[in-house]
Parts: structure tokens; sequence; C-alpha cells
């Protein structure tokens, strides 16, 4: 018997780590576009999961952005049906006319499809394909848009998406791992045109800014920034378990709308204020895609620096103002 390929083995174990010990018993639903990050994942997956006692299947999204994807998304489905998974079932879904730039847009529109299907057949998790050096990506994209520590922890491992647990096994895999598992299996990867456009971001960080920074410094430092993103991770999560007190604390009842008391938010430190103030906002409503820096800036002036100033307004039209001693929302007619 041939010798399991050390890339496919690695990719096996990782698979059977997020899967052991996952609750429901709901299929597990790869989301696989092709590529060879997720086309590994789903030939692990098929060799794992029924291992486990667990039906797997495979969505493939069709962006219907590009000549001939109705096609792609097809014979991914075709694949994953003969490679046992079932469902085996390609999805189309309308990026145009979505808020933010394409990028953004698609990746919304997506991971609506994918929940959409996870919960169609109720799906104990979904799966993604995301890697080492997607996450290394992600860590030099949040430092140069000036993210906080929230986008400094990068993707989690674990996720809701929806109401549904988003899984990304790979996270401690390479993107040459996965490209080396596809070789040994006989697995022919698609090429998505787009990883490669430098009209994005993520293209020209993978293209130019991930080589130099590997060139300048080796190799060990996609390592590390992985290493950077799962230890701000477990910073943050810690923060927010005091915010998620602290906000209770504030509030006095668990009415968003009755607002917060001042002197129990200056009393915070600020690190944990301005999540307790973030929380708030989604609370009364203000959808966290818009919510952004500037505003949660404005509403810890209002306790912060308080001079009287005028209402804080947040995104949604909620208008937030400082009286008797406590944020509250305001009409905002």
């Amino acid at each position: 018997m041939a010798a399991l390929a050390p890339p496919v083995a690695a990719i096996r174990l990782a698979v059977r780590r997020a899967l052991t010990g996952l609750a429901g018993d709901g299929p597990v639903l790869v989301a696989c576009s092709g590529g060879a990050d997720s086309l590994a994942l789903a030939a692990a997956t098929a060799f794992v999961a029924p291992r486990l006692g667990r039906r797997a299947g495979l969505v493939t999204v069709d962006h219907a952005l590009q000549a001939g994807s109705d096609r792609r998304a097809a014979a991914v489905a075709a694949w994953a049906g003969g490679a046992g998974l079932a469902p085996a079932e390609a999805v189309r879904i309308d990026v145009a006319g979505r808020p933010g730039g394409p990028e953004a847009a698609a990746r919304q529109a997506r991971y609506e499809a994918l929940a959409e299907a996870a919960r169609r057949h109720g799906a104990a998790a979904l799966l993604t394909g995301h890697t080492r050096d997607d996450q290394a990506e992600t860590v030099l994209l949040a430092l140069a848009r000036g993210a906080g520590p929230r986008g400094l922890a990068g993707m989690p491992p674990r996720r809701d998406l929806s109401g549904v647990p988003l899984l990304r096994p790979l996270l401690d895999v390479t993107r040459e791992q996965t490209r080396k598992a596809c070789a040994a299996l006989g697995l022919t990867p698609w090429e998505d045109p787009h990883n490669t456009d430098p009209s994005y971001a993520r293209a020209r960080v993978r293209a130019d800014v991930l080589p130099a920074l590997v060139r300048a410094l080796g190799p060990a430092v996609l390592d590390n920034l992985a290493r950077t993103a799962r230890l701000v991770a477990a910073d943050t999560a810690a923060l927010d378990e005091l915010a998620a007190a602290a906000l209770t604390g504030a509030a006095g009842v668990r009415d968003p709308a009755g607002g917060l008391a001042v002197p129990a938010l200056a009393g915070l430190a600020p690190a944990v204020r301005t999540r307790v103030l973030h929380a708030w906002a989604r609370e009364l409503g203000a959808a966290p895609a818009a919510l952004s820096h500037r505003h949660v800036a404005a509403l810890d002036a209002l306790v912060t620096d308080w001079r009287g100033q005028c209402a804080t307004h947040l995104p949604g039209g909620i208008r937030v103002v400082r009286r008797a001693g406590r944020l509250t929302a305001a009409p905002t007619g």
C-alpha cells in the first residue's frame, strides 16, 4: 500500500479535529469554489466525515461574474457527487446592486447563499477552506486599514453564520499543502482569475506584499502573522467578556433603548468602554458593517469629553444624546 502523502494526511487530520464533537446529526457542508484550498478540504471531508458517522455535502456558489462560471459550478457539483458528497449543488447568486466594493458585495452575497443552503439542508456546520496564508493576508490588510484588535484577530476558526456554525479547519494548513494534496489525489483545481487581478487589494497582497515580506524576513513571517491573529483573538475574547458584563451594569436593565449610565461608563478602561458602546450601538439597530470607529469615538466623547454637544448620529438614522447622566436613543424627528 502506498504511503499517504503528508499534505493529504495533514488536511484530513485538520478536518477530523474540526468535526470531532460537533453537535447535531445533520450533514456538514463544504463551501467549495473548485480552487485548491476548498477542493482539498472537500476531498478530505468526503473521506473523514463518514468515518466519524457524519454525512457530508458540498455547495458551490456561481457569482455569475465570469463567462462560463455556470459550467465551472456545475463541474464542481458533479465532481462532488462522484466523490460521495451529498447534497452536491451549485447555487447562483446576484451580486449587482449591493453596497460596498465588488469584493465585499460578492462576499456578502456568497455567505448569504451558503447560510441559506445550510439551513435548507439542516446542516450541522458549514466548512470553508481558508488557510494559514489567507489568515496572514487578512492580518496585513487589517494593519493597512488601521483596524483595531478585532481586525487584527483575523478569521476565527469557528463563528456563527446566521445560526449555522461556520468552521475553518485549515487555518493551520498552508496554501502550498492544499496544492500538493490536490496533486497527490489527482485533482485539478480551478484557478480563479480574481485571485491575480491587481484591482483587488487581497490579490495585490498575495502577489506582491507577502512574497516581499518572505524575502525580507524569511518564511516564518507567515506563521508569525497567523500566530499574531490567534494571540490577539484570545485577548479580544477576554475584553469582550468584560464588556458584556459592563454593558449589563451600565444599562441596569437589558432594554437597549433605556440607555447607559454615564458614571458607570466613565469608570471603565477605554478598551472596555468602547466595546460597550459598540455593542450597545448594535443593540440599538446600527448595522455592524456601517458602524465605524468614528461613530464609536463620537459616542465615547459624550462620556469622556462632555461639553454639552448635540446628538451623535449612528447608521440607520439613530440619534444618541446625553441627558440626566445617561446616554439614550432619541427620536429622529
